[in-house]
């Protein structure tokens, strides 16, 4: 490293996320529900100690963090266990070991049969055990459950020490004995409390552990039921028994917030979209605003502006709801004064809210936390492309103040010299340094690899903000705001311009990556380039290029294109940003191709991430894996703390679906367009069904014909029009 680097990566370490061993060989089993998720592993068992992100998280802190299921002093035998389809209920199928006593065999393996499910349901966790007896004598049988809690802070868990921390108050019993309260007082005044109740009743109560002793006849079984709830203050829970509280978790998710509606000639390609639907029903947590896509399990699990943003984009064909609580929330949170430690300025779009300790008595900058340079353009795109997709116009009126204060912060503060460009500098050295999507140090630098400095003018975000005041444009037009749709249009194409201008790089053939503070092209070739495609203000010979070399062997892996090209100084494929592959970065760019007519090129990126999908557990994209060439029957090279599921990374196989057809939907002219549609050699044809526009629907068929795509309407019904473009 050279001085600057160590600078950056003693500033960045506030932030890091640690990989202090090498990552378990286990997969990490997640649940979440609204404001709460679990890290377990195979077992079903919480042990922080040995892998760091494992327990059960509530806003932000671990309310447990040792979970642990004994079997006459020793771990029961694995025999299988998974996470229900519909991301709810973890089962785990476990028996007895070999049992000795003075050399005799006491109880032999696979006796007895031990059938572990949990779930997390309205702030309590449920655990259920059913022991089955299988032999032809009775057993007596004795169990232990381990429990403990830390209290940790999430940013605690990524690996940063605290100078102070509360109260760890002793465990202790209550309400006869029959309930175990472990609890915390934060340096935020805060009691955070976990209440431990079991069914029945454990014959050996201790703070930190239960003992059951079972009599089991032959062929019967018994069953233990054990919730923890997580209160705060005085708050008191009533949680439901198991079973009732297991049903009303399978009910609130039937409801299908990302519709399961695509189906195609290829089974395992509906598995991967089953599970991106899946993932996608689990991180959207409801609110007073609608629901909202969390970022993702474990480090992310909160509102993200721009992460939102990005999966209400990639959902929004098939689920405009997810987009209209992004929009509510974000303009509810929407900054409205000018605050240096949390890099606000009026009109601003949320970087991230966090709930944790850390961020409520302010050793962390993120309680509400606005340090993103893109966040507030790509609100607008969102609100543009839900009017269109919609033509909820009263809606978006509604919205309007937000928009013209989104619009106005761009002008104002986002191009804070006057140039024409939306740049960044970090207003406190609390926060974070790059603030577009490649967040990490050292992800900003020149071809020599020399960090960039002073105010960054990134490629990508001049797109958003061109798309931005097109989008302005088109809904101040929709509210006969003619003035000012008029202006906005004329900014955009003032910003292509020069766009083009200034960013177009001929030494490396593509778009710099960004402008430095002395207005330098950071002439390194990158995936930002290839987002530039998805706003549309490349200009076409230009966007050819941009494809051409992308799809080059120095980025595209066989699985995906790499952020940056692997011929650059500061390539390295195992690093966060400068040489690995990120799903939601692919989909955007599949997204641009389709822009410019080059769908044969995004079903070939849909391609490689179907087939990666089909290579990992669960067939779940993780937030970004390595950038590694591809090899002959091996998978992807997981990332070490990739957050896995990722909200953008689910959310990436249904824009990537759409960009393969060239699907538009335009509910203001009651229109869908496809262009030029394509499906890749695995998909002989996809059926789309119940496609809403207003008060029509429409389930459409794609499938091969030749060379070509056709498609065929299967059922109408309303006023909709269906052409397609080749």
């Amino acid at each position: 490293m050279n001085v600057s680097d160590h600078q950056a990566f003693a500033a960045e370490t506030n932030y890091y996320i640690q990989a202090t061993s090498a990552p378990s060989t286990e997969r990490a089993l997640v649940l979440k529900q609204d404001d709460t998720f679990g890290v377990f592993d195979y077992y079903g068992d919480i042990h922080a100690a040995a892998r760091a992100e494992e327990g059960i998280f509530h806003r932000g802190t671990r309310f447990l963090s040792c979970l642990k299921l004994g079997l006459l002093e020793s771990r029961p035998l694995l025999l299988s266990s998974s996470v229900r389809r519909d991301n709810i209920l973890l089962a785990v199928d476990l028996t007895n070991p070999d049992i000795f006593s003075n050399g005799i065999l006491l109880l032999p393996r696979g006796t007895l049969h031990i059938y572990r499910s949990q779930f997390l349901w309205q702030e309590t966790f449920y655990v259920s055990l059913r022991v089955r007896n299988f032999a032809l004598a009775p057993v007596e049988i004795s169990f232990t459950l381990e429990f403990g809690a830390d209290y940790a802070d999430i940013f605690e868990v990524r690996g940063p020490k605290r100078e102070h921390r509360g109260v760890l108050r002793e465990p202790r019993l209550r309400n006869r004995s029959r309930e175990v309260v472990l609890e915390y007082e934060g340096l935020d005044g805060l009691v955070r409390r976990t209440v431990l109740r079991s069914s029945p009743v454990a014959q050996v109560m201790l703070p930190s552990s239960l003992h059951f002793s079972l009599q089991l006849p032959p062929k019967e079984e018994r069953a233990l039921e054990f919730n923890f709830s997580f209160e705060s203050n005085n708050q008191i829970s009533a949680p439901a028994d198991y079973v009732h509280g297991l049903a009303a978790a399978s009910a609130s998710e039937s409801s299908d917030k990302v519709p399961s509606v695509i189906n195609s000639s290829n089974e395992q390609f509906d598995t991967w979209l089953d599970r991106s639907r899946a993932d996608l029903n689990m991180l959207l947590t409801a609110g007073p605003y609608g629901v909202y896509p969390y970022a993702g399990v474990p480090w992310f699990s909160t509102p993200f502006g721009r992460d939102g943003i990005i999966t209400a984009l990639e959902c929004l064909w098939i689920a405009p709801a997810m987009a209209r609580g992004v929009l509510s929330y974000l303009a509810a949170t929407q900054a409205t004064e000018v605050s240096p430690e949390r890099d606000a300025e009026p009109g601003k779009i949320l970087h991230e809210r966090r709930d944790g300790e850390m961020a409520a008595s302010g050793e962390i900058p993120f309680g509400r936390y606005y340090g993103s340079v893109d966040s507030t353009p790509l609100f607008l795109m969102l609100a543009g492309s839900y009017y269109r997709r919609t033509a909820d116009l009263a809606y978006i009126e509604s919205l309007w103040p937000n928009i013209e204060l989104a619009s106005n912060w761009m002008d104002q503060y986002g191009d804070s010299d006057g140039d024409g460009f939306i740049e960044y500098f970090h207003q406190t050295s609390e926060g974070l340094t790059n603030q577009g999507w490649k967040g990490s140090e050292q992800s900003i630098f020149h071809a020599n690899g020399r960090l960039a400095e002073g105010a960054i003018a990134l490629s990508e975000v001049q797109g958003y903000a061109y798309r931005a005041k097109l989008s302005v444009a088109e809904i101040a037009e929709a509210l006969g705001r003619q003035n000012i749709a008029q202006r906005k249009r004329a900014e955009a194409q003032k910003l292509r311009e020069n766009f083009e201008r200034v960013f177009w790089c001929e030494s490396i053939g593509s778009y710099a990556l960004a402008l430095d503070g002395e207005k330098r092209q950071c002439a390194v070739r990158s995936s930002n380039a290839g987002q530039c495609l998805y706003s549309g203000i490349a200009r076409e010979a230009h966007a050819s290029a941009v494809a051409e070399q992308l799809n080059s062997d120095s980025f595209f892996t066989g699985w995906g294109i790499r952020t940056i090209a692997g011929t650059e100084m500061r390539y390295n494929p195992m690093s966060y940003h400068n040489g690995s592959v990120w799903p939601h970065d692919n989909a955007l760019i599949a997204a641009g191709f389709a822009r410019y007519r080059l769908t044969q090129l995004a079903a070939k990126i849909m391609g490689g991430f179907f087939e990666a999908s089909a290579m990992l557990d669960l067939n779940r994209l993780p937030e970004l894996f390595c950038g590694f060439p591809r090899r002959a029957g091996k998978g992807p090279t997981l990332y070490p703390v990739a957050c896995s599921p990722q909200a953008w990374a689910a959310g990436a196989a249904f824009l990537l679906l759409q960009s393969s057809i060239g699907l538009a939907i335009d509910a203001t002219k009651k229109r869908i367009v496809l262009t030029h549609p394509v499906l890749p050699d695995f998909l002989e044809h996809v059926r789309v069904r119940n496609i809403r526009v207003g008060g029509a629907s429409v389930d459409l068929m794609f499938f091969r014909s030749g060379n070509t795509v056709a498609v065929t309407v299967e059922r109408r019904s309303g006023e909709l029009e269906v052409l397609v473009v080749n």
